[in-house]
Order: C-alpha cells, then sequence, then structure tokens
C-alpha cells in the first residue's frame, strides 16, 4: 500500500478553489486499490475531528485566524501531524505531496525525517505567486525565497503547466530540478439544472440578466487578472449585451480604486453580480453566457479557464502562454493595447451561429484530450505507484 499525504489545500470536500477541487477529485475518482490517502484539512475550530471521505483519512489541523500567515502555520502542522502518523503507524515508502510553496525556508528540515522513513517529498508549484499585485513588496519577496527553497529541496515538482515546468528549469537551473507535468483537470457534463429550475429563474430575475445575452468573468478580483483592461474595453465597445462578473468585491480596495478610476457603475451593462457557489448554478450560467472573458496573467493552468472551455462555446482569453498552452485554437485571444479588446469583443458580438459552434466543439475536444479528470487522476495514479502511463 502507498501512503500519500497531501498537505496545502484547504480540505475536502471542496467548498471552492483550485487546490480543493483537485484533491476532491483525486480522492473521489480513485481507481488504484493500491493507494491511500491521507489529508490534511484546515480548520479554526479547535474541536477537531477525523473522518473518512471517498475511503481517504481526513484530519482536521486547527490554526488561529491569523491572516496571511496562517497558511505557513497550517502547513507546518499538517507535515507534524503526517511525521506523527507515520512513525505511530509504521509507514514505509510513501509520499508527502505539498500544494504551493508557502514554506520553503523550514522544509529542508523537514527532508531527512521523512526520508528517514522512505518518504519522498513532492510539490506542485502552483503559479507565479510572488508576482500577485495583492502582496505587498516583503510578502512577495518571501515567495520567491520560498519557492527557491521547494524546487531546491523537493524530490519531484509536479508542473500543472508546461509554462511553469519550463520556468522552473530556467530560473532554478542551478539546482537540477526533477520535474513533470500533470494538468489541472475538468469536465465537460451539462448542468443538472434545466431553464424553469426556481434557481435559474430566481438568479437571472434578480440580476436582470437574460439568457444568452451577456459576456461572463469568472474569477478572484485582483489586478493581475485584468479586470481593469476587460473593463475599460467593454464600456468602451458598442456591445449591446452585458457584462456579468462573478467574483467577491466585499472590503475590497482595487474595487473602490478601480470604481473611481472607470467609473464602472455609472455603465447599466457592468454588473457585479456577487460569487455563486452552487456548482450547478454556475455551470448553467457558464453555458448559457454568450461568450467569457478571461484576463488571467499569473500561474499555471487555471481552474475557471478549464471550466470555462468546458461550459461556454466562446472564449476571448488574455494572450499569454498560459492560457494559450491550454486552448490553443479553440478561442480567441486579446492584449492589454489600448482598443484591442473592443474591436475583439465587437467582432465577437457579430459571429454567426456555426463560427461559435464551432468553436465550442473545439473547446470543449481541448478538455476532453488533454484535461478530463479521468485522465488526470489516471496519470497521478501512475506517478505515485511509479508505473509508466
Amino acid at each position: 500500500m502507498k501512503h500519500i499525504f497531501i498537505v496545502g489545500s484547504k480540505g475536502i470536500p471542496a467548498q471552492y478553489g483550485g487546490y480543493e477541487t483537485f484533491v476532491d477529485n483525486l480522492v473521489s475518482k480513485q481507481v488504484s486499490e493500491d493507494i491511500k490517502y491521507h489529508v490534511a484539512c484546515m480548520t479554526f475550530d479547535k474541536n477537531t475531528k477525523d473522518y473518512s471521505y471517498y475511503g481517504a483519512e481526513c484530519h482536521q489541523i486547527y490554526v488561529p485566524d491569523i491572516g496571511g500567515p496562517k497558511a505557513i502555520l497550517y502547513d507546518l502542522r499538517a507535515l507534524n501531524w503526517a511525521l506523527s502518523t507515520i512513525k505511530q503507524k509504521k509507514f514505509s515508502n510513501g509520499i508527502i505531496y505539498i500544494l504551493a510553496c508557502r514554506i520553503g525556508p523550514f522544509i529542508h528540515s523537514y527532508i531527512p525525517k521523512f526520508h528517514r522513513y522512505g518518504f519522498q517529498i513532492w510539490v506542485n508549484p502552483d503559479g507565479h505567486e510572488w508576482l500577485r499585485a495583492k502582496w505587498s513588496k516583503p510578502v512577495r519577496k518571501y515567495w520567491k525565497i520560498s519557492e527557491s527553497g521547494m524546487v531546491k529541496n523537493a524530490d519531484l515538482l509536479i508542473c500543472d503547466s508546461k509554462n511553469i515546468e519550463k520556468y522552473i528549469h530556467v530560473q532554478y537551473d542551478k539546482f537540477n530540478p526533477k520535474t513533470t507535468f500533470i494538468a489541472y483537470g475538468a469536465d465537460v457534463t451539462k448542468s443538472t439544472l434545466s431553464y424553469n429550475h426556481p434557481k435559474i429563474i430566481k438568479w437571472y430575475k434578480v440580476h436582470n440578466v437574460q439568457l444568452n445575452n451577456y459576456f461572463l468573468i469568472v474569477g478572484r478580483f485582483v489586478p493581475e487578472n485584468n479586470y481593469e483592461t476587460m473593463i475599460r474595453e467593454f464600456m468602451s465597445s458598442k456591445v449591446k449585451k452585458d457584462l456579468v462578473i462573478i467574483t467577491n468585491v466585499e472590503k475590497n480596495s482595487f474595487y473602490e480604486s478601480l470604481k473611481e478610476k472607470t467609473h464602472f457603475d455609472q455603465d447599466a451593462r457592468i454588473k457585479f453580480v456577487g460569487t455563486v457557489y452552487d456548482k450547478e448554478l454556475l455551470k448553467f450560467i457558464r453555458e448559457n453566457a454568450y461568450g467569457y472573458l478571461h484576463g488571467h496573467s499569473v500561474g499555471g493552468t487555471n481552474p475557471s479557464l478549464l471550466e470555462a472551455l468546458g461550459s461556454t462555446k466562446l472564449n476571448l482569453l488574455y494572450n499569454v502562454g498560459f492560457n494559450k498552452e491550454v486552448a490553443e485554437d479553440a478561442a480567441l485571444y486579446w492584449s492589454k493595447t489600448s482598443g484591442f479588446l473592443s474591436e475583439l469583443l465587437e467582432k465577437a458580438d457579430k459571429l454567426n451561429e456555426s463560427q461559435i459552434d464551432n468553436l465550442g466543439k473545439k473547446a470543449k475536444q481541448r478538455i476532453i484530450h488533454g484535461y478530463s479528470w479521468d485522465k488526470i487522476v489516471k496519470e497521478y495514479e501512475n506517478q505515485f505507484l511509479g508505473r509508466r502511463g
């Protein structure tokens, strides 16, 4: 039996978030009987508990809600739990799979402890966290140092983007890192909700949105997702459809500054509709958007892009390596050059049905052939068990 300890996700079952969705699918779609998953789950409740989820052992780890540093504390406490469990149950020959590069300055002290029991340290380096504008300069500096420490010490780095894998080798060539590529996953099943479902009727009525008469954005409301460009360009376009933005802007200073800069609140087409945590409702909203706008510029394979390609026919993506790697010729691409996106939006608005259907078919094929969860789970299981694909 191969024991796999997963550290770094907030926990399963997944409520929201890329790593949580990944772990949920890895566990719930498990095929091999030769793997036992042990998953760390974060909680702010001191009354922690252990529970089983699709055969995985889930262990809650308490951390005080102390802001950003809580994620570092959580990872370290999760490693201590994993080490304690391995000693107590006399496990050997397993893997500690750490999601993200938060604990680089500390990881070197753990390596020999786990190696002593035949456990390797594997890391998913995520995207360029140190480039995210939401972090202050000292925090960005920490992220870069931490990333370096994780790359240097890991036995293997599993990159969910070929662009990230290339970056690791170029940036950290001196460490001679061992890497492999396994993508993130998505599905192309249709929403279980129908047009006349009360949830659907209510959501579209509350937000005054009409089916197939809106462009859609879904994602964290942060500068590196290029919201300013997308909103400015949409406002300057002659498109009569709405721009529906699903994101959380509560107590968000970036939202306030953007409103001041662009006056988007004076354009009736721009509609911030809050978050949608109901997966089937969100899938329906994606399926019935006229088009999807994606501005992410930092990170590897982005879950919201995969979901868009699996659900929305017409996708307009920011022209950066990560996005092109995923969508290839199944999408239209835009740059930050003034006027480029507004012109593309107007052209997209005039596409005929067969042109849109053709892009939609290509998009779904990209997901089926490259990013289906069944394919991703199989690749991970082969990697964990040392089997060739």
